[in-house]
């Protein structure tokens, strides 16, 4: 993966170059940004123009045989570790060595990928995966051997906000005092579920979203012609990943649209109609019956659905991105029901099921039960006119 391959972020390869350039590279370093940011592409290609000595005065072409090896990554001083779980393949104690074929195989066919479509990958998506002790043991077991070729070792951890506390303690001490010449790149979507002290020791750099002209250019150097590109990268909003999956109509999102639009029919049903409830029942065991991946993914497309309502609801329009594309819905026609005297309660019941998900509730309790707030919330009248 070379940074030529990766869109955009062109003031941050900049900044790893120039800092690598220069041989002032930090030993620990966490890169924070949004699904489809380009996280995990860029972090390939800075421990490759690390490893292959590109920065020695040299292009990105660099070492041709060091080069070959990282595309196919297989470099020996590269490191991956990221979040698995037991699986048909592997019954117990799951690694990430584990599945480095799978691996390679999900950074070739989707850089840009997200968590749930690496589960998906390795058919774990009604799992929730983690990084958890075993794989903190191998990492101290790998970092402890010297450097196969002499140079730099990397050790890059995607997701690493998926670490548990048992985890992140065995690696604190190697984070704070790694070997000579050893690199970690910690990636992370939510910095803040990662310990504190883990945080304390890397130096961050944030990623913004993508801009709506490297997206474009993007699906336009995929075979899509400009006008639809420029359409579809301004609803992906940042997000390449997105863009790939509305581009080849295969996202996750219109399975959402169909189980939101469900919800809110059912719910505007349901105000003197006790029949109705039994709708919201209904939908609710549909809901419960995927993975605990695909229901965590869907309450934060709620989530998502309901700020971009109330944007729409208060005058702000041009700064609303989101598309429903379910036929009869229309969500400029939804948004009234979202304002300033229920939005703040929607969200806390939608993050509450977030957080109970999480930690394995009964999915057919936890959707019942919101789906009847929520309803109830809906239904709730603006006390002041928000124009």
């Amino acid at each position: 993966m070379l940074f030529q391959d990766v869109l955009g972020l062109s003031h941050i390869k900049k900044h790893l170059t120039k800092s690598a350039d220069s041989g002032r590279i930090p030993h620990a370093q966490l890169f924070v940004g949004g699904e489809g940011c380009g996280l995990l592409n860029t972090a390939i290609a800075y421990a490759q123009y690390i490893i292959c000595s590109n920065q020695n005065g040299e292009n990105d072409h660099g070492n041709e045989a060091c080069n070959l090896k990282f595309g196919s990554l297989s470099h020996p001083d590269m490191h991956f570790a990221f979040p698995v779980a037991n699986s048909d393949k592997v019954k117990s104690h799951a690694v990430s060595d584990h599945y480095m074929k799978e691996w390679r195989q999900f950074c070739s066919e989707q850089p840009y990928g997200n968590l749930f479509d690496w589960y998906r990958h390795i058919g774990i998506e009604k799992k929730q995966g983690q990084i958890g002790v075993d794989e903190a043991l191998d990492i101290v077991k790998k970092l402890s051997l010297k450097s196969y070729e002499g140079g730099y070792k990397v050790m890059l951890i995607w997701m690493a906000d998926r670490m548990n506390n048992a985890a992140a303690n065995k690696l604190l001490k190697l984070i704070e005092e790694p070997p000579n010449q050893t690199i970690f790149l910690l990636l992370a979507e939510d910095e803040e579920q990662l310990l504190q002290t883990i945080r304390s020791r890397c130096q961050i750099l944030r990623f913004p979203p993508l801009a709506e002209a490297n997206i474009a250019d993007g699906l336009v150097a995929k075979g899509l012609p400009r006008d639809e590109a420029l359409r579809i990268a301004h609803e992906a909003n940042g997000n390449f990943n997105k863009a790939l999956d509305l581009m080849n109509q295969d996202s996750e999102d219109l399975i959402f649209e169909k189980w939101f639009v469900q919800w809110v029919r059912s719910a505007f049903k349901a105000k003197g109609n006790k029949s109705a409830v039994k709708e919201l029942i209904l939908w609710s065991e549909e809901v419960a019956a995927v993975g605990r991946e695909t229901q965590k993914k869907f309450l934060h497309y709620c989530l998502t659905v309901i700020r971009q309502a109330l944007l729409i609801n208060y005058d702000t329009e041009q700064l609303a991105f989101m598309k429903i594309h379910v036929d009869g819905f229309q969500l400029k026609k939804f948004a009234p029901f979202v304002h300033g005297n229920n939005v703040q309660e929607i969200s806390k019941e939608l993050e509450d099921a977030i957080y109970h998900v999480e930690r394995n509730g009964n999915p057919k309790i936890i959707f019942t039960d919101l789906s009847i707030k929520l309803t109830r919330l809906l239904h709730r009248k603006e006390e002041t006119s928000p124009r």
